[in-house]
């Protein structure tokens, strides 16, 4: 792998940035920004915005106004372009046709049908090829599409928000939760799930509390809702089971499927975290936002299940009630500021290897 220069990692973090406009909606494909480069100016850029349609290497040669500067210039990828077909025609072919002379790649694709088969094709070509160039970051840009692949489940986000000593709500058999959550802080949970693909609450958390578990305070798609009812004891009458939005109940009965609502059965007696996950990735989905509750969010911890973990840390105290989940402190963290609150953000370092 080559390490770029300056002028070459300039016009990669610039495709880095434009495949992030990609984050909600180019899933279950990775997301990917393109930048052509000629004499020194940027002449055309892209990113893939949404999964079936066309490739940030499509929409970067689209965007090109005098295209016979083509033939002279370099294109920068975040990915290897593509070699074969999909939804669309591969990207390799179209670099091709178009004679760019020069691709610099940021990092191969762990993709089985393509896995250097689009290097090689460009290389077989003519082209020169640089692979490599802020590798690092481009893999971490596309660690959901890395982990579904090479670990065969969805890439796992555990989210809670707790008070300044560490509780995530008081003790109760009813009644509203505590609001721990500004509104500012609560548009970014929001924001969260319209990055995820499906979102899941354990049974005490979704009778309790009766979450809708959709996207409301920000723009985007809905996650499929995931709930774990054992024995069916939920109540029908649960925002979860309004058929506004598919909704997977894991469960060790049976039950017919009704609109929006399929009912999945697992083995209680076994790990069901296992079976829930290989569940999820024969159903293509690729990023996974754990909501809670307490019970649920220890069982991913000390199972060792999870990428992320974003907790908010709220300026109140509780001083008695559920505690918050626990976390070793031998993992590291980083304190991230937005909205007057403070976040500890952890990652589990195995995302872009």
């Amino acid at each position: 792998m080559a390490e770029g220069s300056f002028e070459e990692e300039k016009y990669m973090r610039r495709s880095i940035q434009l495949a992030q406009n990609g984050l909600c909606n180019s899933a279950p494909n990775p997301m990917v920004g393109a930048v052509i480069v000629c004499d020194g100016k940027i002449i055309g850029e892209g990113y893939h915005i949404r999964c079936g349609e066309a490739h940030a290497e499509v929409n970067a040669i689209r965007s090109v106004k005098d295209t016979s500067l083509l033939k002279r210039s370099t294109i920068y990828v975040t990915l290897e372009p593509c070699s074969h077909y999909g939804k669309t025609p591969p990207c390799a072919d179209l670099i091709i046709e178009k004679q760019i002379p020069r691709i610099v790649i940021g990092c191969q694709d762990p993709f089985s049908k393509v896995a250097g088969r689009g290097i090689q094709k460009l290389k077989d070509a003519g082209r020169e090829v640089i692979v490599g160039v802020l590798e690092q970051e481009c893999k971490y840009l596309i660690r959901r599409f890395i982990t579904f692949h090479t670990q065969r489940r969805p890439y796992i986000t555990l989210k809670w928000a707790e008070s300044a000593d560490k509780f995530i709500d008081i003790c109760r058999t009813e009644g509203a939760p505590v609001i721990l959550s500004n509104p500012l802080t609560s548009m970014l949970v929001h924001k969260k799930r319209a990055e995820h693909n499906a979102i899941i609450v354990g049974t005490h958390t979704a009778k309790l509390d009766n979450p809708s578990l959709n996207v409301r305070h920000w723009q985007g798609r809905s996650p499929v809702r995931i709930v774990i009812d054992r024995t069916l004891s939920l109540p029908p009458d649960l925002h979860l089971f309004d058929g506004s939005t598919p909704t997977l109940v894991f469960t060790e009965a049976t039950q017919e499927p009704r609109l929006n609502i399929e009912y999945l059965t697992i083995d209680f007696q076994q790990d069901i975290l296992p079976q829930m996950m290989e569940i999820l990735y024969s159903r293509g989905l690729q990023s996974l936002l754990v909501e809670g509750g307490n019970l649920l969010l220890q069982s991913f911890i000390d199972t060792g299940l999870w990428d992320e973990i974003f907790v908010e840390e709220a300026p109140i105290s509780l001083y008695s009630g559920v505690k918050s989940p626990k976390i070793s402190d031998k993992i590291p963290y980083v304190t991230e500021q937005s909205f007057s609150r403070s976040f500890r953000h952890y990652t589990a370092g195995r995302n872009s290897q």
